[in-house]
């Protein structure tokens, strides 16, 4: 299996490429590029690529104080699911989220990505809580046990 080149956005194109991805598989929660901006202050993003092909993205919520929780997202575009490449996205997540301090990991799936839930379960992940956004979507969250 290719290896990822997996990096951190580092100027608007690299940050439209995650937005792109998040927007694809997240059509219910659509963010501007000023969102994404705001985004990375915040949480750890990072984009994969095939060679010059957009693959996926990723973000780490790192724990808050009050909690050793890190939320663990991986999105990999349809073309591009079942060859491995959300294991590389994911592990590298893993990685970073534990680095930063957590004790328990946790991830968010959007109700109707029936891959992602697939994904996550298969890596361990049980359902510990789902709600229903604005938009009328069903968000799982799922911890790492």
């Amino acid at each position: 299996m290719p290896n990822l080149r997996i990096e951190e956005p580092h100027d608007d194109a690299t940050l439209e490429d995650w937005r792109y991805v998040h927007n694809e598989i997240i059509p219910a929660d659509p963010l501007s590029l000023d969102d994404v901006r705001e985004r990375v202050t915040r949480n750890h993003l990072e984009v994969a690529y095939l060679g010059d092909a957009l693959v996926g993205c990723s973000t780490v919520r790192p724990p808050t104080d009050d909690t050793a929780t890190a939320t663990v997202i991986a999105r990999i575009l349809p073309a591009h699911r079942r060859q491995g490449f959300g294991e590389q996205l994911y592990e590298q997540g893993l990685e970073r989220a534990r680095r930063l301090g957590a004790e328990v990991i946790e991830t968010i799936v959007l109700g109707t990505n029936s891959d992602g839930l697939e994904f996550a379960r298969k890596h361990g992940f049980v359902e510990v809580d789902r709600y229903v956004a604005d938009v009328d979507e069903i968000w799982h969250t799922l911890r790492l046990t």
